[in-house]
């Protein structure tokens, strides 16, 4: 199992994902309106997420280098996995503040989304 899932990122076939915006829910409506105004969904409609690295670092843990763009701006994390149940888990909090956003706020800043969103990755190591 871990010989393939080497063998696939040597060659660098790497997860780029890409997420549509306007699918992003904050679980209120006037508040998903507003996240996705300030995100410009109407202008930038897709995330991206792409692996530029993937480095094993001990018998089941690795570290990743993973860029964000969102909207016009590219950020790089680094991000640490675990391979668990023939999957590779891993996450990483990202700030808004990070691409220059300033999350919504209503009712003269009494509900305010938060600066951070927590990327949670689970993806599946297949045979």
């Amino acid at each position: 199992m871990l010989k393939k899932i080497e063998n696939k990122l040597k060659n660098n076939r790497l997860p780029e994902i890409s997420l549509n915006v306007n699918e992003f829910d904050c679980g209120n409506g006037m508040m998903t309106k507003d996240f996705r105004k300030t995100l410009k969904a109407d202008i930038y409609s897709r995330l991206y997420i792409s692996f530029a690295n993937f480095i094993k670092k001990s018998n089941n843990k690795y570290s990743a280098d993973v860029e964000v763009k969102m909207m016009n701006k590219t950020v790089r994390y680094n991000i640490d996995f675990s391979l668990i149940n023939n999957k590779l888990i891993g996450s990483r909090i990202v700030n808004f503040s990070d691409f220059g956003i300033t999350p919504p706020r209503k009712m003269g800043g009494m509900i305010v989304v938060r600066d951070s969103l927590n990327m949670v990755f689970n993806m599946a190591a297949k045979d």
